[in-house]
């Protein structure tokens, strides 16, 4: 007789810059998503039905994730008892190397718990580093995980007067870039946290003396929509730049037209990393 399949919550992180993406691609594709290399690692578990991840959160090509989370069914062939959560992380982490994906921990959860649908937030952050005058001033270990505007100094209290104006719940169709689920989402979201701290980069003690400043912005909501994230941060460099007023963030939100947006001022992939997801 053959068991029903086990459910299980797994979170993962992974480095983003060699991936199309968290969601699966066409595997004839010179970068493929991330998904691509879960479920073939997952295959060697050698389900009775192939696996298939349910991702909770999008991420685009280039934008890490300390920490996203996928549910997946497993059914093994009669006579052989459920992976216990271990056994699951060991398993699929010894097929995973050497890609930069790493399983960090796995749930049992009811045939009814979806990772997309029953999360209640999700935390998104981005990392700045405000010093350089070139891209070659970046240091090396930094490279692909952080942006490095130029423009000299950031007016840090600016941007966080302008940060106030995206919290709560508004139409953010001008934070939004244009693709194909656009004509089908609506575009009220609601943003529980808006921080804009100092922060250290990687061994930058090392290379204090070169004046280097992190920050990090971090976005707390339910769901997000595309690249909203990354054009948020961009008006807000924008603010901190002096091009754009604190109060220019309420004028943009009230335009409710992604066409409004100032161009090219989008936040580019690298610094944005998930850095969880909450149920």
């Amino acid at each position: 007789m053959v068991s029903p399949p086990a459910r299980y919550l797994v979170f993962f992180q992974y480095f983003g810059t060699k991936y199309s993406g968290v969601m699966e691609t066409s595997n004839d594709q010179s970068m493929v998503g991330v998904q691509n290399y879960l479920e073939k690692a997952a295959q060697n578990l050698k389900p009775v039905v192939p696996i298939k991840f349910h991702i909770s959160s999008r991420t685009d090509s280039g934008v890490h994730a300390l920490c996203n989370a996928a549910h997946l069914d497993i059914q093994r062939a009669p006579g052989k008892p459920a992976f216990n959560e271990k056994q699951l992380v060991y398993g699929l982490n010894y097929h995973l190397k050497p890609e930069p994906i790493r399983i960090l921990n796995a749930h049992r959860v009811t045939d009814t718990f979806h990772a997309r649908f029953s999360a209640l937030s999700r935390t998104y952050v981005y990392r700045l580093l405000v010093g350089c005058t070139h891209y070659s001033q970046i240091p090396v270990f930094e490279r692909d995980l952080c942006w490095a505007p130029v423009g000299g100094c950031l007016n840090v209290p600016a941007m966080q007067d302008a940060a106030q104006f995206l919290l709560g719940t508004h139409d953010f169709s001008t934070f939004r870039s244009l693709n194909s689920e656009t004509p089908f989402q609506s575009p009220v979201r609601t943003i529980l946290q808006v921080d804009i701290q100092p922060s250290s980069g990687l061994l930058s003690h090392h290379y204090e003396h070169r004046g280097l400043e992190f920050w990090e912005l971090t976005f707390r909501s339910r769901s997000f929509l595309y690249r909203q994230v990354r054009r948020m941060v961009g008006a807000l460099v924008a603010v901190g730049h002096g091009k754009l007023t604190p109060h220019h963030i309420k004028e943009l939100l009230e335009r409710k037209d992604p066409r409004a947006f100032p161009p090219n001022a989008m936040a580019p992939p690298s610094g944005l990393f998930l850095k969880s997801v909450e149920y």
